[in-house]
């Protein structure tokens, strides 16, 4: 299995800021804990600020032999059409995933302009929404 593990905005930061939402690991940490989950798997892992560079690396997986994409959009999930529209560019099945429950947190946060072209979405279990985002290929 091949898989693509994609952070958006501010998750670079994952482990420093808002430890009480997001824990104290570093996302280096998270993604070392990710890989050695799936240490038969081949993981690749991707972290931007930039909306286009989230795009490209999403339109990338069309050809690279992706069996699904993890993604972790941050804020751009509510608000990030054109993160959307790669989605929907492409036949990779994408699984949206969060940290923290969404649904528990701020309004502006229960909306996303992703999920709608996402296979599903897992929210609330810490580094684990992305481990069970990813096992959910396999089923």
């Amino acid at each position: 299995m091949k898989l693509l593990f994609i952070n958006g905005v501010n998750l670079n930061m994952t482990g420093v800021r808002e430890k009480s939402v997001y824990g104290t690991q570093t996302l280096d940490e998270i993604n070392g804990d990710i890989a050695a989950h799936f240490k038969g798997d081949e993981c690749e892992f991707f972290q931007s600020n930039s909306e286009g560079d989230i795009c490209t690396k999403i339109h990338s997986a069309q050809n690279g032999g992706y069996d699904g994409i993890v993604l972790n959009a941050g804020a751009f999930t509510h608000y990030s059409y054109a993160i959307r529209d790669a989605i929907a560019c492409i036949s990779v099945p994408v699984i949206e995933v969060h940290m923290s429950n969404v649904h528990s947190r701020e309004p502006f946060r229960r909306t996303s302009v992703i999920s709608e072209v996402c296979k599903g979405v897992i929210c609330g279990f810490g580094k684990n929404s992305y481990i069970l985002a990813g096992e959910s290929f396999k089923l």
